[in-house]
C-alpha cells in the first residue's frame, strides 16, 4: 500500500474564527490544497478532509472541526483509521513564542503552551512527528491571552503571515517530497 502523508493544520472552525492568529494552520491546509488542487470538503473523524498528491505522494490534508483544545481527538482517529505512523503526520500550528511571521520546523517535541498540540500529544501518546509552528509573536502584557489568539493581524502584520503561510506550505511540501531533515535545512534559517 503506498504510503499516506496526513498533513493538519490547526484552527477554530466557523466564520468567527476565519483569519484569526490561532488559524494560520487552517489557512496553511487551504494554500496546500489551492496549489496542489485539493478539495478539503469530506467531513469525516471530526474533521475536514481532502484526499491528493503532492510531488506523487499521496496526501491527506486535514482540518480539525473539534475547536481547537480538542483537535488531538480528531487526529487519534485519523492515524487510527488510515494506520499512519507519527513520521508522515505533519501538524501545522501558530506559536505565540516564535516571532511574528518565523516559520520553524522540529521532527519532534513538546506542546510548548499550545493546548491543540497538548491535546495532540495526549491523544496519540507520542510527541514523535513533524511539526511546523509559525510565530504570531507574543501579546502585550494587557491583552489576554486567548483574546489575542482569537484576534486578527493588522494589515502590516498580515502581509508578514501571508509570507509565512507560503513558507510553512512549501515546508510541507518539502517534507512529503525529501524528508523533515532537508526540509529543516531549507526553511528553519528563514
Amino acid at each position: 500500500m503506498e504510503e499516506l502523508f496526513v498533513i493538519a493544520g490547526l484552527g477554530n472552525p466557523g466564520l468567527k474564527y476565519s483569519n484569526t492568529r490561532h488559524n494560520v494552520g487552517f489557512d496553511t491546509v487551504d494554500l496546500l490544497a489551492y496549489k496542489n488542487n485539493i478539495k478539503v470538503s469530506k467531513v469525516k473523524h471530526k474533521a475536514l478532509i481532502g484526499d491528493g498528491e503532492i510531488g506523487g505522494r499521496r496526501i491527506l490534508l486535514v482540518k480539525p472541526q473539534t475547536f481547537m483544545n480538542l483537535s488531538g481527538e480528531s487526529i487519534r482517529e485519523i492515524m487510527e483509521w488510515y494506520k499512519v505512523p507519527g513520521s508522515r503526520l505533519i501538524i501545522i500550528y501558530d506559536d505565540i513564542d516564535l516571532p511574528l511571521g518565523k516559520v520553524r520546523i522540529r521532527p519532534k517535541g513538546s506542546s510548548g503552551t499550545h493546548n491543540g498540540m497538548k491535546s495532540i500529544l495526549y491523544q496519540i501518546q507520542t510527541d514523535d512527528f513533524p511539526r511546523i509552528r509559525i510565530g504570531i509573536g507574543k501579546p502585550s502584557e494587557n491583552w489576554d491571552l486567548a483574546d489575542y489568539v482569537l484576534g486578527r493581524f493588522n494589515e502590516e502584520d498580515r502581509k508578514l503571515i501571508n509570507n509565512s503561510i507560503v513558507l510553512a506550505a512549501d515546508a510541507a511540501t518539502e517534507i512529503v517530497k525529501s524528508g523533515i531533515n532537508n526540509a529543516m535545512n531549507t526553511f528553519n534559517g528563514k
